[in-house]
């Protein structure tokens, strides 16, 4: 059976900077408070880009990285949930502006978790032999959903815009993917979501959807971080026993970039030192499906991982959906 290697990697994330400084601006919020709660001191967010403008350039990192041709590549998969239309996804998008031949393209929405649900899909395909070069994206440009004023500053102040890629082919040695672990519980939907637009209501839009903000999306912060306290060690240990690894044998966790305060916690109940979970949320903030490709990008770039080195991946986010996923690099 083939292993799924990652061959190239490579990140993008818009020029503009939004400090805490900035948000001080516009609503009742202050550094502060933002870097208690978060971690976080700065984010990007998007100007005059789309969520498929910073897939294709992140792409494009990834396919130099792996000396692959566009054309050569053979599936694409894009995880977001901020897909430029409602309909059709970013994936057909990133097919026809990189040049591709008419291979298979699709979106996945799993939210915080759509990247290593992705990575996972992926997996599949390589490991059956049915595909041999697949891209994988990871985008997202949450900013032009949210509301930024101090009734929404929870949200307007964590999520940024970014993208990830890499490409995904057959490895001829012992690295890549060992294994990867979703999972979901349906019954918290509504602690983290969008409700509208959407099939559930009648007529799909309507200017009461709007004047409710259904438009908007809500997080219940209490229980997105008791839950994902529990659930990112939870599968990272499950990633580790299907493995046989200790935690002594993992170079890096590269969780979701959710908040600081869920990594501090997720390092003290595995009992290891904060510095072996990666963080890079001060720059960023939250880029939901892109926060792991991401980091894994700039952990490469950053000497934190190199060839031979057993690194972790998870996730938690909206759903609830959970995932992780163990890479020999």
């Amino acid at each position: 059976m083939n292993i799924t290697k990652i061959t190239g990697i490579g990140h993008y994330v818009p020029e503009n900077v939004v400090t805490n400084a900035d948000m001080e601006k516009i609503m009742d919020t202050s550094d502060e408070w933002i870097t208690t709660r978060t971690g976080i001191k700065e984010r990007r967010h998007v100007v005059d880009e789309t969520t498929s403008d910073l897939g294709v350039k992140a792409a494009e990192k990834a396919l130099i990285m792996a000396g692959i041709d566009p054309k050569d590549i053979d599936l694409i998969i894009f995880s977001t949930i901020s897909s430029d239309h409602y309909f059709p996804g970013c994936a057909t998008q990133i097919q026809d502006r990189m040049g591709m031949k008419n291979i298979g393209a699709f979106d996945l929405k799993a939210a915080c978790s759509g990247f290593i649900y992705g990575l996972s899909v992926a997996d599949q395909f390589i490991k059956s032999g049915v595909h041999e070069k697949i891209l994988l994206v990871g985008a997202e440009a949450q900013s032009v959903a949210i509301k930024f004023d101090s009734e929404h500053r929870d949200l307007a102040v964590l999520f940024g815009d970014g993208a990830g890629a890499v490409v995904l082919q057959p490895s001829d040695d012992d690295t890549g993917v060992l294994s990867t672990h979703l999972h979901s519980d349906g019954s918290h939907v509504e602690d983290l979501w969008m409700p509208a637009p959407g099939s559930s209501f009648r007529p799909f839009i309507s200017k009461e959807i709007i004047d409710d903000e259904k438009h908007i999306p809500y997080m219940n912060g209490r229980e997105v971080f008791k839950n994902a306290s529990i659930r990112f060690p939870e599968v990272i240990q499950e990633a580790l026993t299907h493995n046989n690894l200790a935690l002594e044998d993992i170079k890096l966790v590269i969780p979701h970039q959710a908040n600081l305060r869920i990594s501090q916690m997720v390092a003290k109940r595995l009992g290891v030192a904060l510095e072996k979970i990666y963080s890079n949320i001060h720059r960023y903030g939250n880029t939901t499906a892109a926060s792991i490709p991401i980091a894994m990008s700039e952990a490469l770039d950053e000497g934190k991982f190199s060839q031979g080195d057993t690194i972790i991946l998870a996730a938690f986010g909206s759903g609830f959906t959970w995932a992780s996923a163990a890479i020999k690099w």
